[in-house]
């Protein structure tokens, strides 16, 4: 069972914010007690934390909570950065993932919502998969050799919009692209931060979150 002074993640398991949160506490060794929700019945603990009602929530034991991934990726390694993360963070690239490509990646998975041509989205998205590709030749990574802030806070942006219609993905001419992805997701760590729990109820006994 955690201490009571651990910090507590509101988390889904398949919502890319929540899994670079993750990504990064992990990497981390951020002790926390995960709680996972349900979208479709948000805690009320959680949302008297975050009156927003979007994961991630990282609430620390002071009772402060820090409602942004990226935040909570800034927060988790500026405490403790085993593997030099935070010297591999593009901020604009990041951005670019955030605003353009997710725009197009909502728009390419779910055009019934918003009224659109899925493949013109698509079309759009696959131009930053194209930057991404033409930044890894010779370094593997993002912003080097070895994997940092700007990988884990985009990979799992690129996993969604690749299983959108992953024949299609397969297809394209991106083999760096898809080589990076396939090793992120083959990594230890990966599989450490997409732990199956059940969605988290009051009363529950705590579930820890930690490399083992």
């Amino acid at each position: 069972m955690n201490p009571p002074n651990d910090p507590v993640l509101y988390s889904f398991r398949r919502c890319p914010y929540a899994m670079r949160a993750r990504l990064a506490l992990a990497v981390s060794g951020t002790h926390c007690e995960l709680r996972e929700v349900k979208l479709s019945a948000k805690p009320q603990a959680m949302l008297g934390a975050s009156p927003k009602g979007t994961v991630p929530v990282l609430v620390l034991p002071d009772g402060k909570a820090i409602d942004e991934s990226l935040d909570i990726m800034r927060w988790a390694l500026l405490n403790r950065d085993p593997e030099g993360w935070l010297e591999r963070d593009d901020t604009a690239l990041i951005m670019m993932n955030d605003g353009p490509f997710k725009h197009d990646l909502d728009r390419t998975k779910y055009p019934e919502r918003y009224g659109v041509d899925a493949l013109v989205y698509r079309e759009r998205g696959l131009e930053f998969l194209r930057q991404l590709d033409d930044r890894l030749p010779g370094q593997g990574q993002l912003c080097g050799v070895a994997r940092g802030l700007t990988d884990a806070a985009i990979m799992p942006f690129v996993r969604q919009f690749a299983a959108i219609d992953r024949a299609w993905f397969d297809a394209q001419p991106l083999s760096h692209l898809k080589a990076w992805l396939a090793g992120h997701l083959a990594s230890d760590l990966f599989n450490a931060i997409m732990m199956r729990v059940e969605p988290w109820l009051p009363g529950d006994p705590p579930v820890a979150f930690a490399l083992p």
